[in-house]
């Protein structure tokens, strides 16, 4: 066996362990306010491009906003390997330390429940306006004026979104390429956050960084998907109507990706999401999620619905750990053949 094969198979069974370490340090620490994260780095270097880069024509504007977006991947990609490659050179411990610490940071499994579950936590104490409160934290739209239902809906859609682009899409990309290309992912994704608006300000300096995030999430949002439909059957949940619902809404989002998982956790808790919303006082139309034909509208979406959400949301989880794994075992088990 030539020592190609031999690096190689050492690569797989140390992404096996940077990958599976690092949901588990994510599993005890989430998120912690206080430590230095890449994704603030990210989130500072697009709001300086943003400040001097985007101009009033709109031409001009997708260019810089094209070359800010490729700017910023090809730098977190290439500074974190190079960073690994030289730390493994010089302890190989220090550098699969090193390298489990940017997985634990890139997933955001604990942080997604811990922030929903806050809401979750007011709900219980009927303490309406702090729930809000919670709620404006994670998601886009206005909450000041949403009652309980309103609110356990938008916590619960804001998890089953999330599962995708959170959780699921940064662990395939490490999978496939370690911490430097999960970290890459995490800039697409901040990327689009940021600049990725459909709206005059951002609608030619982050088309191309929305139609980035569009292209790297298919496959990963359909992923998702699969496995939270897969996890609702070993939760005892409805993963029938969860498939159907699935099926039938999950292009019912202007974003190709985002219904993806949304349709599924709708169709498995057996309640409606999505709907009309308010985003700085603007009424925005999107269609209901979950009702199927011929039937009566789910129940109404409660606190409860929360808790079965992130559920859901670690079962698929750790369902996609474990295919990843099996997955980078066969390639060691082929190329040791």
């Amino acid at each position: 066996m030539g020592g190609g094969a031999i690096t190689i198979i050492h690569e797989n069974i140390k992404i096996i362990i940077v990958v599976f370490a690092g949901f588990v340090v994510d599993c005890f620490f989430g998120d912690p306010h206080f430590m230095p994260h890449p994704v603030r780095v990210m989130g500072y270097i697009i709001s300086k491009g943003d400040k001097f880069l985007r101009k009033n024509n709109k031409i001009i504007n997708f260019i810089l906003g094209m070359c800010l977006s490729v700017f910023l991947v090809a730098l977190t990609f290439s500074f974190s390997y190079i960073l690994l490659y030289f730390l493994y050179k010089i302890n190989y411990i220090l550098g699969i330390t090193v390298e489990i610490f940017f997985c634990y940071q890139i997933f955001a499994a604990k942080a997604l429940k811990d922030e929903s579950m806050k809401v979750y936590y007011e709900l219980g104490k009927g303490d309406i306006p702090k729930a809000r409160l919670y709620l404006s934290y994670i998601v886009g739209r206005d909450t000041q004026n949403l009652d309980e239902e309103q609110i356990s809906r938008a916590a619960v859609e804001t998890v089953a979104e999330n599962l995708s682009d959170g959780v699921i899409a940064p662990m395939i990309f490490m999978f496939i390429g370690g911490a430097p290309l999960g970290l890459a992912y995490k800039a697409v994704n901040t990327l689009d956050s940021m600049i990725g608006y459909k709206n005059e300000k951002y609608a030619f300096f982050g088309k191309f960084a929305a139609r980035l995030d569009d292209t790297v999430n298919f496959i990963p949002a359909r992923i998702s998907a699969i496995l939270m439909i897969s996890a609702s059957l070993i939760c005892g949940m409805n993963y029938k109507r969860a498939f159907k619902v699935f099926k039938r809404d999950r292009y019912k989002h202007k974003s190709p990706n985002s219904a993806q998982t949304e349709s599924v956790c709708a169709g498995a808790l057996e309640i409606s999401l999505s709907g009309n919303n308010y985003y700085g006082g603007i009424l925005v139309e999107k269609p209901v999620i979950g009702i199927l034909e011929n039937e009566n509208p789910p129940r109404k979406v409660c606190k409860e619905d929360i808790k079965s959400a992130n559920k859901l949301m670690y079962v698929s989880t750790i369902l996609g750990l474990t295919v990843g794994i099996i997955i980078r075992l066969l390639l060691r088990f082929v190329l040791y053949v």
